[in-house]
């Protein structure tokens, strides 16, 4: 399969977007199946059953409502985060649902939405079936879905749910020929980008979208530097970016990239971003939702701190980042759940240091060596949110994934490119370490910081 830019920058909800946008998507795409298939009707009863880790931590990142949502015809780019938990409660207390947006049927969410944490479905961790019903109980159609990380869904079959790009003129599924390519082609990472994309929609199209994906990230760092209060969920956690936005306002901003406080800001859009993200509002995934304050960070830090920043930069820095990101999706995998943070926060942090290093006149080489830089010091990071909320250690973990970032491009910059481990070698190292790591490490909330909850 072919991936666009597009696929991997999506606007949606957060907090998470294995566990909450994929299973949007995927129960929009179910009931819009019904409606093609005339059997939308006929249908008098659905039972949504989730498995693995959309049963463990479903709850906690908003699994439930956003299907509800979702079945209702909902999708994570249009639909409103405000209404999101307001509508799925009125469902639930209602115990009514308006199918494909159309069909109003009964649903008792506490015999209809099953969360299965014994058996697992073959293809991932993340599976749900939807199965509907007719009036004398007899099934109509079932499916199965798969929510493989970033927005990505597949159904039963293990195709994509997602319209596939077609070919592009410069394919490429490894470091090794991406490179290959550019040097052959004499073009440079963002070009090549470039010009696949250009292979389905006008350049003109592709520089709209791209500003609007760095708009929407430059939104959502300005919102979470507004709100305040507490983070929904239970875990009672402040917000912090709004009180150290103040304080770094207070302190004055430094006027280049060259005075060490601009780092605090780094930090700042960072937080401000994964905030938002844990509140369900409105995020780019990047390439996860688990993940998506690390590129947003390191693209306005650049934009605000360095002289030379303009429009063409945000554009470059995103296409740069995209390669890394499709290199890491296809050599292993950006879903928590599979392999651990490391796919997500270390994916993030690979394509934003890769990106920066781009757009500060960064070699072929040297853009490569900080993409594995990065990469590689996440290696064996678990995911294990508490209380399966995208919270503790989510936030915190995105603004030092963007640090990290940063120091991975300062690093590679000094060098001439030339480095000992390949970044195909550290992605298959990322594939097989979250084949050996413990399952309990990987987005279930029983292992390491989510088993360690300290008790009030």
């Amino acid at each position: 399969m072919s991936i666009s830019v597009f696929d991997l920058f999506t606007i949606g909800i957060g907090p998470s977007s294995s566990h909450t946008v994929g299973p949007m998507k995927a129960a929009k795409r179910f009931v819009n199946q019904l409606a093609v298939d005339h059997q939308l009707t006929q249908a008098k009863r659905i039972k949504i059953e989730l498995f693995g880790s959309l049963a463990f931590t479903g709850k906690g990142h908003g699994t439930d409502s956003a299907i509800l949502l979702g079945l209702e015809n909902n999708a994570p780019d249009a639909v409103n985060p405000e209404l999101i938990q307001p509508r799925a409660k009125a469902i639930i207390e209602g115990k009514k649902i308006r199918l494909n947006g159309t069909e109003t049927i009964l649903f008792d969410y506490l015999n209809d939405c099953v969360f299965n944490f014994k058996d697992l479905l073959p293809l991932h961790t993340n599976g749900m079936r939807f199965t509907v019903y007719d009036a004398n109980q007899h099934e109509i159609h079932s499916n199965i879905y798969y929510s493989i990380g970033g927005g990505f869904i597949l159904d039963n079959s293990s195709k994509p749910c997602e319209n596939e790009s077609s070919d592009f003129p410069y394919p490429f599924s490894s470091a090794k020929s991406l490179l290959e390519l550019c040097e052959k082609n004499h073009l440079t990472i963002k070009d090549l980008m470039l010009a696949n994309e250009c292979s389905l929609r006008p350049e003109s199209e592709v520089n709209e979208r791209l500003l609007q994906i760095a708009t929407t990230m430059r939104e959502c760092i300005d919102k979470g530097c507004e709100n305040t209060g507490i983070l929904p969920g239970g875990l009672h956690v402040k917000r912090r970016a709004a009180i150290l936005y103040q304080k770094l306002l207070a302190k004055g901003k430094p006027q280049s990239y060259e005075y060490m406080d601009s780092m605090e800001w780094l930090n700042l859009y960072a937080i401000a971003v994964n905030e938002e993200n844990a509140a369900g509002g409105r995020v780019v995934t990047a390439p996860t939702n688990g993940a998506a304050g690390v590129i947003p960070a390191v693209l306005h830090y650049y934009l605000t701190f360095y002289p030379q920043q303009n429009k063409q930069a945000a554009i470059d820095f995103l296409l740069t980042a995209c390669a890394i990101g499709i290199l890491c999706k296809k050599g292993a995998s950006i879903s928590g759940a599979e392999v651990g943070c490391q796919g997500e926060v270390g994916t993030a942090c690979s394509m934003a240091a890769a990106g920066l290093t781009a757009v500060l006149g960064g070699t072929l080489y040297q853009i490569e060596n900080a993409a594995e830089i990065a990469m590689e010091h996440h290696l064996g990071m678990t995911c294990d949110p508490m209380n399966g909320l995208v919270q503790i250690p989510c936030i915190e973990r995105n603004a030092m994934g963007a640090v990290k970032a940063v120091n991975a491009a300062r690093l590679a910059l000094l060098g001439d490119g030339e480095h000992f481990v390949s970044l195909d070698k550290v992605i298959a190292t990322m594939k097989q370490t979250g084949k050996d790591m413990m399952t309990i490490y990987k987005e279930t909330s029983q292992g390491g910081l989510a088993a360690n909850l300290p008790e009030c």
